[in-house]
């Protein structure tokens, strides 16, 4: 049985060498395949070494790697010989353009939320982040929500556990925020929030927010309004106008809705903007006297402004996005031109 495969692998020698002396450069790299690859004709001849005794199996496996050396530096010399264009092959078109790599990115909601905390950064804001699980307190009272108000109520909030909410809104980072650091400050707060709506259009039961606020001696709304207008006009550009509309916040006093010029008609009216020239980009206003209190600072002598924004929106009204569900869809043929 030894001499009998070791016959093989010199017979398997001899017919491989003919063969690879003869063989036309673009059949090589197959010929190594049908000689020394994991199905090839070596491999078969080795399958029998387990059916050896003992002591001759190093013998045959010592020849067999003599063969499988010698075959091998045979074929790269041929190969080195016909040079690398040939020894690929006719299938091998070096003149053929190479594949696209896919390449991830930036979902277009994160780019804005990061450019978005960009500006402010520039504008003296950190950027902060909290608990997405929150208490009732947090979420609400503290935020002069109390719990019978109707945004507390079951058709707007997920309720995990008793007094355990997934956060309607990242305000509560806020609260914290001011627990924890003494004044001045200047944050902004993105994360993820959680609502009981309806899945359609414009409204999604998961979506990003923003919340900044600024609280310091002396601060006035002709402050946040300036802040707001720089915003606008570094992130939408200088010919974007604002307008600020009064509105009611539990947690804001006064309280303002804020539009921009609508960025797909200029303000001439449209069906986007239903004929305003306006869009709703924010509702902000200055923290109420009773925010400050819950959190332990002084309303008599701290005043500030608190804004929040639906960065998705933003992302919808910048790139002119009909649906908010194309945002969440995940479908790549979509996402890629934000890439």
């Amino acid at each position: 049985m030894k001499a009998d495969l070791i016959a093989q692998l010199q017979g398997l020698e001899e017919e491989g060498t003919v063969a690879v002396q003869e063989a036309p450069p673009e059949s090589l790299e197959g010929l190594r395949v049908e000689l020394l690859g994991r199905k090839g004709r070596l491999t078969g001849i080795l399958r029998h070494v387990v059916q050896l005794a003992p002591e001759d199996r190093p013998v045959v496996g010592a020849e067999a790697n003599r063969v499988k050396q010698a075959l091998s530096e045979l074929l790269d010399a041929r190969a080195a010989e016909a040079g690398p264009a040939e020894a690929l092959g006719p299938l091998e078109d070096l003149t053929l353009p190479g594949r696209r790599r896919w390449r991830g990115g930036l979902h277009p909601v994160t780019q804005t939320v990061n450019e978005i905390c960009d500006i402010f950064r520039d504008l003296g804001f950190s950027r902060v982040s909290g608990p997405e699980a929150e208490t009732l307190d947090y979420n609400f009272t503290k935020l002069n929500i109390p719990l019978d108000h109707p945004a507390a109520d079951m058709h707007d909030t997920f309720f995990l556990n008793e007094g355990v909410v997934l956060r309607t809104h990242t305000s509560p980072v806020q609260a914290r925020t001011m627990e924890r650091c003494a004044p001045p400050v200047r944050v902004v707060v993105p994360g993820m929030c959680y609502r009981r709506d309806a899945w359609d259009a414009s409204h999604a039961p998961a979506f990003e927010q923003i919340e900044g606020l600024a609280v310091d001696e002396g601060i006035s709304f002709v402050d946040f309004r300036a802040t707001i207008d720089e915003f606008v006009r570094r992130f939408f550009g200088p010919a974007t106008r604002t307008r600020f509309r009064p509105s009611y916040f539990p947690f804001t006093e006064p309280s303002a809705e804020v539009d921009v010029s609508c960025q797909i008609c200029g303000g001439s009216g449209c069906s986007a903007c239903k004929g305003t020239g306006w869009m709703e980009i924010m509702g902000a206003g200055m923290v109420h006297p009773k925010v400050f209190a819950n959190v332990g600072y002084d309303p008599e002598r701290y005043t500030g402004f608190a804004f929040g924004m639906g960065p998705a929106r933003i992302t919808m009204l910048r790139h002119r996005i009909p649906d908010i569900r194309l945002l969440y869809e995940n479908d790549m043929r979509f996402l890629e031109q934000f890439a």
